[in-house]
């Protein structure tokens, strides 16, 4: 831990108009990113404005400091980290600055995500087009940084193609602007420009002889770049890593979207194989051509999101293909599309398996996801042995590419591992993961020889051995023995020319640790010194601590575009409030980074009382975190060390008292209709008092025969259990009675699942907070009765998801026996149950008086793939558009909204998508909306009503 700057924190914290924090905690979140090295900063400013990211700079060096600068942290070589001040410009530096479209120019601050400017440049038919995998999150900046160059490269070439200028913060605070446009003499920066001409012209000759002549290569300074045809010296700055000066703008060249883009994937049978075929592939001249192994497409098979679109590719729908190249045609006339898709079926006619057309957008997005995805989908093995990325970024001629991977496989099968495969096949850059432990000292030493062998090896078939994910800490060292003492000498001369005193991102490209430096590992902060009970099930991790070192900071959740994940981060733009952030806080406390006792640090805490439990994550996070589920492990211990609230145990024990205060409804009610009883309640419970808690009904659902059904047809189909929930029970019993009468239309006898004293509950209110033991309770209640039911063969379905998936989630975590499992397998939501029992043609569903519904999902609908068939069983109905909203988590949550200290959070997550959406409702359109607190939601900060999918079903009855 380093020793506390207090000055330096003061006198940033008096001259920058954003945010400074050097607390503990912060320190601790930014010590890492994408690559396996961990070191904590002295703080972390938030700047925001370019004068901020100016007087940072000045205070620093004043005070000693290096400065680190830093976008979305999703660096693989740790240019990202270092142990001065980080500056992160992703959230108070994200601004368009200016737009020219017929120019097809635009200036961005550094911290512009790539896919937020597409998505602003698109309605102008314009787009950037280096396509990185981390789009979602990844800064412009942190592109040029690295010099980026993504899936699309051998059309579109690197970033510095695309960097046209420059304004930037050199390491003493002066100012400067660099331009490509510019001669490199004449640029601003006293004498910068001439005497990086003179340099080049000096080492021209050995540049010639050493840089590798292909497509990708990234590694040190872009010196040999200043000897083309309108060179500058932004030209150089792009892929210097921070190390020569802090970008506070960028000008950028932009390309027209092309009309027509569709896809081939070529199925092979091997790696060897597939990459053999790649320069025939190349001749016929694609945006793009992608590898994806084996390795990674079974893994991918284990994730939802990603499971049906391999059945799609794998030839008869069923089976999922071995190794893939993905390859994109793209142009503005659809028939030289179609005419290339047919020269590549014919060209890998007899050489690849078989050829699946991907034509539609929606196809091809889930293509595309899948790929984007491959690092982390190839992290999400739950073995020990992790792919780590240190050799992943070589760069090989294309015709060499076959031996590449027999010699490299060798290389690694004789350090006793195997490795995943993927990536830019079409530029002969390839991301090779070679699977290690580095909490094993044999790995740590298996990490360096696999580097020295695989990165020689790469110079020897006339490669490089950085192609666009930079040097960093892990290939810095090797820059040496693949382009000489010479220009190394001469990288160190740039290095001392723009920043003499080493303030700017030290240690990188210029004067390196060694890559398996001990003192930098992420691994040395070992979880596994720590081994903590855990109350839930983690067998298939390894257990908990494995469980939270899944997540390797890919930062897949800190993307701003609609999805489920992760909604606290997208109201807040806080890493802290992000799926990484807590991962981290849970990392750093079970390593005793927080203090001894991990589970009552008040910086854990933080982290996770934003969490919504959307379980997004589950669904979305390509390394599998759940972070939901690590949440009840976090309550639950909590709850050893301090009490429940009043409002919590409140909250908690609502299915034990529901049955006594439904008796006194209106008397309960009365709460939302007296402002002094509402404040009084915001006092005592902190239940915010501008928000009307939901209505108790003074008549509970009492079991299907009060639910004036319809007479079931003889003889009835069979017979199907109905489990009510608690929220449906004692708020919306009428959403109850409607599945009942939907059940008897589509010819089923109905029967309530219960059992002897109190209803049946999932536990879900217990679980939110953290009282295991009790949800334990009423699950082993639930199981053995459900359990009766399905040993007669009747059909179990519920209509509220969070509690019905509660039975497929965190029912076989909690109790992983048999009988649980049977329940888990089991249970439906009336949806899936009628999609699945193709019931939706004997319901009679007749026209209602909308013309659209338009479907909000629920989170863990979504999380679990059943929001589908909520679509299906609507589009039964005739003559009814059914639109899903592209919109994220409500923000309810449970009791989550309806808490004061976190009413204004719920709020900003409802007006990301779903309220705007919501308020647009024309007079012809229903909102339709499973989820109960989705409806309270929408209900209290909205003049719309959301109803349940059976009330629509039951709407569109014949006798309506």
């Amino acid at each position: 831990m380093q020793r506390p700057r207090p000055r330096l924190e003061a006198r940033l914290r008096a001259g920058v108009g954003g945010e400074v924090r050097f607390d503990r905690f912060t320190r601790g979140l930014y010590s890492t990113d994408a690559s396996i090295y961990q070191v904590e900063p002295l703080g972390v400013v938030f700047p925001s404005s370019a004068g901020d990211v100016r007087r940072t700079v000045e205070l620093a060096g004043e005070h000693d400091a290096s400065v680190v600068v830093r976008g979305a942290g999703t660096s693989q070589s740790g240019q990202s980290i270092g142990r001065g001040v980080i500056l992160d410009t992703s959230r108070g530096l994200n601004g368009v600055l200016d737009f020219n479209p017929v120019a097809r120019r635009v200036v961005v601050e550094p911290g512009v995500v790539l896919d937020r400017l597409n998505a602003f440049l698109r309605p102008h038919g314009l787009f950037f087009p280096i396509d990185v995998a981390t789009s979602s999150r990844a800064t412009l900046a942190g592109m040029a940084g690295n010099n980026s160059a993504g899936a699309r490269s051998v059309r579109y070439g690197h970033m510095v193609e695309h960097v046209r200028g420059i304004e930037a913060v050199l390491a003493d605070g002066r100012r400067a602007e660099f331009r490509r446009d510019a001669a490199p003499g004449r640029e601003p920066g006293d004498s910068l420009g001439a005497d990086m001409l003179a340099l080049y012209a000096r080492e021209a000759d050995e540049l010639a002889r050493r840089i590798p002549d292909v497509p990708r290569h990234v590694a040190g300074y872009a010196l040999h770049r200043l000897g083309r045809r309108g060179a500058g010296l932004s030209d150089l700055l792009v892929g210097s890593e921070g190390t020569l000066a802090v970008f506070t703008a960028l000008e950028l060249d932009l390309q027209p979207i092309p009309a027509v883009r569709s896809l081939g994937v070529c199925r092979f049978d091997g790696t060897g194989e597939a990459l053999a075929a790649v320069p025939a592939i190349v001749a016929l001249e694609p945006t793009a051509v992608e590898l994806v192994d084996a390795t990674v497409l079974g893994l991918a098979a284990q994730i939802p999101s990603f499971e049906r679109v391999l059945r799609q590719l794998g030839g008869d729908g069923h089976r999922r293909p071995r190794d893939i190249l993905v390859v994109e045609f793209a142009d503005d006339d659809p028939d030289r599309v179609s005419a290339s898709l047919s020269a590549l079926e014919s060209a890998m006619g007899g050489v690849a398996a078989g050829i699946a057309r991907a034509e539609s957008p929606a196809l091809q997005g889930r293509i595309w996801a899948l790929r984007k995805a491959g690092l982390s989908i190839s992290m999400s093995q739950p073995a020990a042995r992790k792919p780590l990325a240190f050799i992943e970024d070589c760069a090989i001629p294309l015709e060499r590419l076959p031996e590449w991977y027999r010699r490299l496989t060798d290389i690694i099968e004789r350090h006793a591992t195997h490795a995943v495969w993927y990536a830019h096949a079409s530029v002969g850059c390839l991301h090779v993961r070679p699977a290690l432990d580095l909490r094993d000292g044999d790995d740590v030493e298996r990490l360096r020889a696999i580097a020295g062998d695989a990165f020689a090896l790469a110079g020897e078939l006339g490669g490089s051995h950085s192609g666009e994910h930079g040097d960093g800490w892990i290939r810095s060292e090797f820059l040496e023995p693949m382009l000489g003492t010479r220009l190394v000498s001469a990288f160190g001369e740039i290095k001392r020319r723009f920043d003499p005193d080493d303030r700017l991102n030290p240690g990188k490209i210029v004067d390196p640790p060694r890559m398996n430096d001990a003192s930098l590992l992420r691994a040395r902060y070992g979880l596994e010194a720590r081994k903590l009970p855990a109350t839930l099930d983690w067998e298939k991790w390894g257990g908990f601590s494995r469980a939270v070192d899944m997540c390797n900071n890919n930062g897949t959740c800190l993307k701003r575009s609609p999805g489920v994940m992760c909604p606290s981060f997208r109201a807040t733009s806080d890493e802290r409030h992000s799926t990484r952030g807590r991962a981290n806080a849970l990392r750093l406390a079970l390593s005793g980074q927080l203090g001894e006792d991990p589970w009552t640090s008040p910086e854990l805490y933080d982290a996770m009382d934003l969490c919504l439990g959307c379980k997004g994550c589950r669904r979305e996070c390509p390394t599998g975190v759940d972070m939901a589920r690590m949440k009840i492990e976090f309550l639950h211990r909590l709850r050893a060390e301090r009490p429940l609230s009043p409002r919590d145990r409140a909250l908690a024990y609502l299915p034990r008292y529901a049955p006594l205060a439904s008796r006194v409804a209106p008397l309960v009610n009365l709460r939302n209709r007296i402002p002094a009883l509402a404040q009084f309640g915001e006092r005592l419970l902190g239940l915010a008092a501008d928000r009307p808690l939901p209505r108790w009904s003074s008549r509970p659902f009492a079991g299907p025969s009060r639910s004036h059904t319809v007479e079931v047809r003889s003889p009835p189909r069979g017979r199907v259990a109905l489990f009510v929930d608690t929220f449906t029970r004692y708020f919306e019993p009428e959403n109850g009675h409607a599945a009942v009468r939907v059940l008897a239309r589509a010819g089923y006898l109905v029967e309530e699942a219960s059992t002897a004293g109190r209803p049946l509950c999932c536990g879900r209110t217990f679980l939110n907070g953290g009282l295991v033991e009790e949800a334990r309770v009423e699950l082993d209640r639930t199981v053995r009765a459900l359990n009766r039911l399905i040993a007669r063969g009747i059909a179990v379905v519920g209509i509220e998801p969070s509690c019905l998936l509660t039975l497929r989630d965190e029912l076989p975590a909690l109790d992983p026996g048999p009988e649980a499992g049977a329940v888990a397998d089991r249970v439906r939501l009336l949806t899936e149950w009628l999609v699945e029992e193709r019931a939706l043609g004997r319901l009679d569903l007749a026209p209602l008086p909308v013309r659209r519904a338009r479907v909000h999902g629920h989170c863990h609908e979504k999380a679990f793939g059943a929001d589908g068939p909520t679509l299906d069983v609507l589009r039964a109905i005739p003559d009814l558009e059914v639109e899903p909203i592209p919109a994220g988590c409500c923000g309810m949550a449970g009791s989550f909204g309806y808490e004061s200290e976190h009413a204004d959070v719920s709020r900003r997550v409802a007006e990301l998508e779903l309220l705007p959406a919501v308020r647009a409702l024309e007079a012809d359109e229903w909102l339709v909306a499973n989820g109960t607190s989705c409806r309270h939601q929408v209900a209290d900060l909205t003049d719309a009503r959301g109803r349940h999918v059976v009330t629509v079903l039951d709407a569109a009855g014949p006798s309506t």
